[in-house]
């Protein structure tokens, strides 16, 4: 296995156990939300700003893992009607786009207001702001990894084969 299948592979785990671990913290904290908003009619707004940043994070890293395993949505109908290398061309423009993006808005907008915000508390964690926003630069770094990946993925021509074997 080369080290750069390794590298995606280690990346692919520790996202969807990350993914995983913070869906069953959401689960334990919305029930315990549930249980003391309407049995014991005392509304707790610490699980209500955990639910709200954790599910940003989820939600973020989820869209990393989905993109590097380029299950993610796009409009395929200029794409999928190009063959051979035009079509190779066209791919790596879209990665070489969201790379752009990622390293423009996710990974430099994202330092700008992590620092911006870092003087800013949570009402009820009393955490920095910065702290929960470090998702977003996290998450550009991420997509700037798979989108590299990927671009040497397509100019290899291994991509294809991988998702040959994802349909069998």
């Amino acid at each position: 296995m080369s080290t750069l299948k390794k590298l995606r592979k280690g990346m692919d785990t520790v996202l969807s156990t990350a993914c995983f671990i913070i869906f069953a913290f959401m689960v334990c904290v919305g029930t315990y939300q549930i249980v003391v908003r309407y049995f014991f009619n005392s509304p707790s707004t610490v699980s209500e700003e955990l639910l709200t940043y954790s599910f940003t994070w989820m939600a973020l890293l989820a869209s990393a893992y989905v993109f590097g395993k380029r299950d993610h949505m796009r409009m395929g109908f200029i794409a999928d009607k190009l063959t051979g290398k035009k079509k190779m061309v066209m791919e790596i423009a879209i990665e070489l786009l969201i790379l752009a993006f990622s390293v423009i808005v996710l990974i430099f907008g994202g330092f700008s207001i992590m620092n911006l915000t870092m003087t800013q508390v949570t009402a009820s964690l009393g955490i920095p702001m910065g702290t929960v926003y470090t998702v977003v630069p996290l998450t550009g770094v991420l997509v700037v990894v798979y989108a590299i990946l990927n671009i040497v993925d397509l100019c290899r021509g291994t991509e294809g084969q991988k998702q040959e074997c994802a349909e069998e």
